[in-house]
């Protein structure tokens, strides 16, 4: 009985440590972004510059028509 104890105890230290070890391991840390935004504003202001053309091409057209 008292070697099983003993066992026991052993296989909690053993057990601890491992999981310990396991926690304590650090990663790398995230990799920075790639963009800064400054090309997604771009782009957003791209697709507003061809919207406001577009729009501006339409109203311009039914302007025409109208005369």
């Amino acid at each position: 009985m008292e070697a099983k104890r003993v066992m026991m105890v052993m296989l909690a230290l053993i057990m601890g440590m491992a999981f310990s070890a396991v926690q304590s391991t650090s990663f790398a840390p995230a990799p920075s972004p790639t963009s800064d935004g400054t090309s997604i504003d771009q782009g957003i202001a791209y697709a507003l510059m061809l919207l406001a053309l577009v729009l501006t091409y339409l109203i311009h057209a039914a302007d025409i028509l109208n005369y």
